[in-house]
C-alpha cells in the first residue's frame, strides 16, 4: 500500500516507519526537516515530503497518490495555546485525506474516561472525533501508559523508582493503569491499515494488566534488581506541583512533565476490547508489564534503543543553527576558543568526542556541571540528565543532556546546540583535525548574549572558563591517548601471544 506517515521523527512514527518498510509498504513521510532523517537508517528506504501540518499546500503535496494516512503528531507541551494548534493541524488533515480520496487514516490518541479530562487527554479526544468526523473511515486506537526504551511514561517510571528509596508521591499513584509494551502498540498500528472499509471508530487498547501506578514503580524494581519502594500517597502534591516534582526527580522537562502528570490523575483503562473482534492479538498474546520492562531494559543494557522522548522539540529552546562567522558583524557574541595538540589518531580522538556526555560525563569539573543541570531545572529546563541514546554513537538532531546535535561530520565535527534555559543562545564545538604526529583538537563555545541579562550571564561564568572549558580540552585529549596506548598495548599482547 501506498501510505503517507506523519510523526515520522517522534517516538511511535519512527519506529513504525521501518516496520511498514518490512511488510513491503510504499512509505512516504510528511517532516519539517529532512536533515532530522539523515542518520535514521532507513531514511533512503522513504520518500521525504519536507512540510508542515499548518501549511495546506504541504499536506496536499504529502497526499498525492497515497491510500493511508498515519497520524501520529499531538503537543506534548504546557503551551497554552497547544489544544488550538492540534486542533488545526488535526483540521488540515482530515480536509487533506478526504480531497485526496484516501481509504483509511489511522491515529493514535490517549486512553481516558468518561467525564473531566487533563487538557491534553481532552485535545487528544477532540482530534481523534476530528478525524472520525472527516468522511475518511478512521481507526482511532487510544491507548494509556506505553512501556518501551525510551518512551517518556516509561522513563519517568524509571526514574521515580531509582532514585528515591522512600516515595513521597502523589496521590495518583493509587489509580488503575492498564499498560501496554511499545511492541504491541506498532502491532495494532500496523494492522489497522488493513480493516475493512465499514470500520470508522474509535478503539481501547491496553496490556493484559491492570496495575496501580504504584504498582508498576515497584514491578520496574523487581525487574531492575531494586528493592521494593515504600510509597506515600500525598494529597497536597496538587498536578502543578507534582509535575515540578517529577521535573526535580527525572530527566524529564517540566513542559513535558505537566502533561503527563495531568493525563494520571484519572484511572486509565480499557472500557472496551473491541479490536479483538477486528485484529487477533499477536502471536504469543499480548506483553505483560513485567515482561515489558524487562524488553525495555535489555535494549537500553545493549544500546539499542530505537527512538527516544529525548529527541522531542524542547518548547522555547532555540532553533535556528549558529549563523556562520561573517553574519555575526554588528551584533555582540562571546567566543571562548582552544586548541591542543593530540598525540592520538584522528579516529581515537572522534570516539572521545562523539562519546562525550551522558554517563561518560564533560571531562570537566564535574560538580560544576551537576550543578548548572540543577539549576536549569529548578526553573524548568531539561537539565543534565536526559543523557544520551547510545553510549557512543550520535545521530544529527538527538538530544544530549542540556544539548542537541545541530551539526554533525563524523570523524571530523560536532556542533551542539544548547537547550538549558539561557539569557541567550549558545553552542558548543568540538572537533578533531589531522595533524603531522598525531591531531589537533579544536573547541570553540559561542554565545550570543539577549540583553543585559545575557552579558552578566557571561560575565558572571566568565571566571569559571579557565577551569571548564580549558579542562575539557586537555581531559579529552589526554583521554584520547590513554585509549591509544591502551589499544596498542592490547595489540602488542596479542601479537606475543601469536608468536610463541
Amino acid at each position: 500500500m501506498r501510505i503517507l506517515l506523519t510523526g515520522a521523527t517522534g517516538y511511535l512514527g519512527g519506529r513504525l516507519a521501518p516496520r511498514l518498510l518490512e511488510r513491503g509498504h510504499d512509505v512516504r513521510v510528511l517532516v519539517r526537516d529532512r536533515s532530522r532523517l539523515r542518520d535514521v537508517p532507513w531514511a533512503d528506504d522513504v520518500e521525504v515530503v519536507e512540510g508542515d501540518l499548518s501549511d495546506p499546500d504541504s499536506v496536499r503535496r504529502a497526499f498525492e497518490g497515497r491510500e493511508i494516512a498515519y497520524f501520529l503528531v499531538h503537543s506534548m507541551t504546557a503551551h497554552r495555546d497547544f489544544a488550538e494548534v492540534d486542533r488545526r493541524h488535526a483540521e488540515t488533515f482530515a480536509a487533506a485525506a478526504r480531497a485526496a480520496g484516501v481509504s483509511r487514516i489511522v491515529y493514535l490518541g490517549g486512553l481516558h474516561p468518561e467525564g473531566r479530562l487533563s487538557p491534553h487527554l481532552r485535545s487528544r479526544a477532540e482530534v481523534g472525533e476530528i478525524l472520525l468526523d472527516s468522511g475518511v473511515p478512521t481507526a482511532a486506537l487510544q491507548a494509556g501508559v506505553v512501556i518501551g526504551s525510551g518512551s517518556a511514561s516509561f522513563e519517568m517510571i524509571r526514574h521515580l523508582t531509582e532514585v528515591l528509596p522512600y516515595m513521597p508521591a502523589p496521590k495518583w499513584v493509587r489509580n488503575f493503569i492498564q499498560p501496554i509494551a511499545v511492541r504491541d502498540v506498532l502491532y495494532y498500528l500496523l494492522e489497522a491499515a488493513e480493516l475493512p472499509p465499514e470500520v470508522n471508530r474509535a478503539f481501547d487498547i491496553g496490556g493484559p494488566d491492570v496495575l496501580r501506578y504504584g504498582q508498576m514503580m515497584n514491578g520496574y524494581a523487581v525487574e531492575a534488581g531494586l528493592h521494593q519502594r515504600p510509597i506515600a500517597s500525598l494529597p497536597v502534591l496538587t498536578p502543578w506541583l507534582a509535575s515540578h516534582w517529577v521535573n526535580l526527580v527525572t530527566p524529564i522537562p517540566r513542559a513535558l512533565a505537566v502533561p503527563l502528570v495531568t493525563s494520571l490523575q484519572n484511572d486509565a483503562v480499557c472500557r472496551e476490547h473491541d479490536i479483538a473482534h477486528w485484529i487477533p492479538e499477536p502471536e504469543g498474546g499480548l506483553t505483560g508489564y513485567r515482561r515489558a520492562v524487562r524488553l525495555a531494559l535489555g535494549k537500553m543494557r545493549a544500546g539499542e534503543v530505537e527512538t527516544s522522548w529525548q529527541n522531542d522539540a524542547v518548547l522555547g529552546a532555540p532553533s535556528d543553527p549558529l549563523p556562520s562567522d561573517p553574519e555575526w558583524s554588528g551584533h555582540t557574541v562571546y567566543v571562548d576558543a582552544r586548541e591542543q595538540h593530540s598525540t592520538a589518531s584522528p579516529e581515537q580522538l572522534w570516539r572521545v568526542i562523539e562519546g562525550i556526555g551522558g554517563d561518560n560525563g564533560w571531562y570537566s569539573f564535574p560538580l560544576a556541571w551537576a550543578l548548572r543541570g540543577w539549576l536549569d531545572k529548578l526553573v524548568g529546563g531539561v537539565g543534565l540528565r536526559r543523557g544520551r541514546r547510545h553510549p557512543h554513537r550520535l545521530a544529527l538532531g538527538e538530544a544530549l543532556d542540556f544539548w542537541r546535535v545541530e551539526q554533525l561530520d563524523r570523524g571530523r565535527f560536532l556542533r551542539l546546540r544548547a537547550e538549558m534555559k539561557l539569557p541567550g543562545r549558545a553552542w558548543l564545538e568540538l572537533s578533531a583535525v589531522p595533524q603531522d604526529g598525531g591531531t589537533l583538537y579544536r573547541q570553540r563555545a559561542v554565545f550570543f548574549p539577549r540583553g543585559l541579562a545575557g552579558r552578566l550571564y557571561w560575565f558572571a561564568i566568565l571566571p569559571f572558563h579557565g577551569v571548564i572549558f580549558r579542562g575539557m580540552a586537555l581531559r579529552i585529549t589526554a583521554r584520547a591517548e590513554a585509549e591509544a596506548r591502551a589499544s596498542a598495548a592490547d595489540e602488542n599482547a596479542a601479537d606475543q601471544i601469536t608468536t610463541r
